[in-house]
């Protein structure tokens, strides 16, 4: 039988390892689905609902393997859909590779149906590497540069492959003029180590310093052995940006947590009383929540140069891989004796966890937001994989999430979109089968698109060795975040034609698909609702009825801003009474005895 194009293109993807590819079918990829019946569904064509979640999913897959992830559309209508996940991959630095049809060669420029020109529109979110490929010998070449390029950019990339183009007969490059082989699909990446002088000086830096703080991002999580050492030589507190709140487990008493909007009073505190910072592996934008500029002397190490130096006025620049960099610079640090600052810290963030339980523990119509994800802390099995959605159950993920054991996280980081939780823990299952993978998703997130990725769930559960994948819905019937974004930032009421949403039965859905499902409108219920869900011989979902009014205070909320936020719900607020109650109940725990000195 003669191969076709198609056919060689997935025989590539499996030379380079890939097990399945994220997709949704139609007829601009005919050629190719027609290749993937003939190759035994050799990679999986794991069929999402929509594309916009087979990149998610593709995204998902990548963060929690490590290896580029694989999505796959027809053209026109199903190019353009998988574009947010691929802008999701761009922002968080995500290797995947997108590979989408194009109306036949021979139809091209003629207004044709599904005609879109995908090199313009793909032109900003695969700008490291875009191609369309035209005729057979270009096809090796090609791939393989997106892959390497993706690998190699941590970032998304595309083929376009022309409908036509996907039935021919596949040929080989020549060595011959204007045809270019490629190598076989391997690479050996360095781990490159700054110049001696520059390490000097960033030891410097570090061995004047009285108060150090280090800010930690994803581009550390291959070096936490490393990040601790440095800690405990130089007696500093370690926060974390959120993409990096899996880089150190939470049970460590100088991790003060997540910093910044959605952080923690000791992480805010670590910042603010500093005079020196270490930052690795993060491009956290958000410079009101570093030390004021001229507080602190600061070094940076990241592996991108083109991303280093931008948000806070660093002394030293370090362009290299964090794990290798920080071992060579360790030997270069003194042992500080005087441990007054990091036992301040340890004081100060073992006084907030004791504000979270209380906090947790606040009654609320009908079930605390807080205590869900608390109780769920007390029950992370050490190898499970968490996934968060944008939203204010965002809040909790940062704040109330305690890591521990070799547990993953992540969310949508730097574009903040809404609708990649559900999808991500579906990409992670396939990443690691044998883990246990909880998303946490508001019920906004989940009408948007999580309901329809249950039945994935559902479809491709028993390829899962480990069986549970957990679906938490933080039910409150309201777009939460926004609502509280109009009353702290616009100083408007809840506009109920905007953020109330109708009433779904999550769980009554989740059973119609014959997954595990629990309903919870009570606080004492949610302990065995979690216990019944990480012990579930198949996944399951926690429909959890909560307070939409518990307010996401920040911890190191302003008065101008309480006060932004209770004029606005007095103007004529729904429930205006039972949101400021709450909001007191809750911000009261802060100052209760048993809180630490300032």
């Amino acid at each position: 039988m003669t191969q076709t194009v198609g056919d060689y293109l997935l025989q590539r993807l499996r030379e380079w390892g890939v097990e399945q590819v994220f997709a949704y079918p139609g007829d601009g990829i005919n050629g190719i689905v027609a290749s993937f019946g003939k190759a035994d569904n050799r990679p999986r064509f794991v069929q999402a609902r929509h594309e916009e979640m087979a990149a998610f999913e593709a995204v998902g897959y990548a963060k929690f393997s490590g290896r580029p992830g694989v999505c796959l559309a027809t053209s026109g209508p199903g190019a353009i859909h998988l574009l947010n996940g691929l802008y999701d991959a761009k922002l968080d630095h995500v290797p995947v590779v997108a590979i989408v049809g194009q109306t036949a060669r021979s139809a091209m420029g003629g207004s044709y149906q599904q005609e879109v020109d995908l090199q313009a529109l793909y032109k900003d979110v695969a700008s490291e590497y875009l191609v369309e490929v035209n005729v057979a010998e270009q096809l090796p070449n090609a791939l393989d540069r997106a892959f390497r390029t993706a690998i190699a950019g941590r970032c998304p990339t595309a083929l376009i492959i022309p409908a036509d183009l996907q039935e021919e007969p596949y040929s080989p490059p020549q060595h011959a003029f204007k045809q270019v082989p490629s190598s076989p699909p391997s690479t050996s990446w360095p781990r490159p180590v700054p110049p001696e002088a520059d390490l000097d000086a960033a030891a410097e830096v570090l061995n004047a310093g009285e108060k150090v703080a280090i800010l930690v991002g994803q581009g550390a999580r291959g070096a936490a052995a490393e990040v601790s050492q440095v800690a405990e030589v130089t007696g500093a507190g370690v926060a974390k940006a959120l993409l990096g709140k899996d880089v150190l487990p939470d049970d460590l008493p100088w991790v003060t947590g997540a910093i910044g909007l959605l952080g923690t009073r000791p992480s805010y505190e670590l910042m603010r009383d500093c005079d020196t910072l270490l930052i690795v592996g993060s491009n956290f934008p958000y410079s009101q929540f570093l030390p004021d500029f001229g507080q602190a002397r600061a070094v940076q190490i990241d592996l991108d140069g083109r991303f280093i130096g931008m948000r806070y006025p660093t002394e030293v620049n370090l362009v290299g891989d964090a794990g290798a960099t920080l071992r060579a610079l360790l030997p270069r640090l003194a042992s500080r004796e005087d441990r007054s600052w990091r036992e301040k810290i340890e004081k100060n963030v073992a006084s907030w966890w004791d504000t979270v339980d209380r906090e947790a523990a606040v009654d609320a119509e009908p079930v605390n937001p807080m205590t869900i994800v608390s109780e769920l802390s007390r029950r992370l099995p050490d190898n499970a994989i968490v996934t968060a959605d944008s939203g204010s159950s965002t809040n909790w993920y940062a704040r109330n999430l305690r890591i521990r054991g070799d547990v993953r996280s992540s969310l949508s980081g730097t574009l903040a979109t809404m609708g990649p939780g559900v999808p991500y823990a579906i990409g992670a299952k396939f990443a690691h089968p044998d883990r246990p993978v909880i998303a946490l998703v508001g019920d906004g997130a989940m009408q948007m698109n999580g309901l329809a990725e249950l039945i994935t769930i559902a479809r491709y559960r028993h390829l899962w060795s480990d069986p549970r994948c957990v679906i938490c819905v933080f039910h409150n019937n309201d777009l939460n975040q926004v609502t509280w974004e109009l009353r702290a930032m616009g100083g408007a009421p809840k506009f109920e034609e905007s953020q109330s949403l109708p009433d779904v039965d999550y769980a009554g859905f989740a059973l119609s698909l014959g997954l595990t499902a629990v309903t919870v409108d009570k606080p004492g219920q949610l302990g065995s609702a979690w216990d019944t869900a990480l012990t579930a011989d198949k996944p399951a979902v926690l429909d959890v009825r909560c307070d939409p009014e518990v307010p996401p205070i920040p911890p190191h909320a302003t008065f101008e801003q309480m006060k932004s936020a209770t004029e606005a719900v007095l103007k004529g607020d729904p429930d205006a009474m039972h949101l400021v109650v709450q909001g007191v109940k809750t911000k009261v725990q802060e100052i209760l005895p048993g809180r630490r000195d300032k």
